[in-house]
């Protein structure tokens, strides 16, 4: 049975760091992704990596504070958080799957984890 499980959410304030992580199990995915949302609004693209080659990709709006990698030992796929802003309060969301396709589409993902909160004060 294939199972994201995430942990690692939090409250931080407004500057600070949190690391989520998020346990495969039941197989290895060609691709996982962090997604993110708030009430009211659709789920939307943090960051993605391949898990052969281990490319990356990240949405302008989290470039160069967030950090997705992964454990190929332990099947794990990380994000680190930095410089975290109030307008990142969200719960996250794990995603993997095996398809191709344009990555930011949580359509081409087949497999979620149940969601963790991250609130971040001003």
């Amino acid at each position: 049975q294939v199972q994201l499980v995430e942990s690692g959410g939090g409250l931080v304030q407004a500057g600070g760091s949190l690391r989520l992580s998020c346990a495969a199990s039941g197989r290895t995915f060609t691709r996982y992704a962090w997604f993110r949302q708030t009430p009211g609004k659709e789920r939307e693209f943090a960051a993605g990596i391949r898990w052969s080659g281990g490319e990356t990709y990240y949405a302008d709006s989290v470039k160069g504070r967030f950090t997705i990698s992964r454990d190929n030992a332990k099947n794990t796929v990380f994000l680190q958080m930095n410089d975290l802003k109030p307008e990142d309060t969200a719960v996250y969301y794990c995603a993997a799957g095996y398809r191709g396709g344009i990555y930011y589409l949580a359509s081409i993902y087949d497999y979620w984890g149940q969601g963790t909160q991250v609130t971040v004060s001003s």
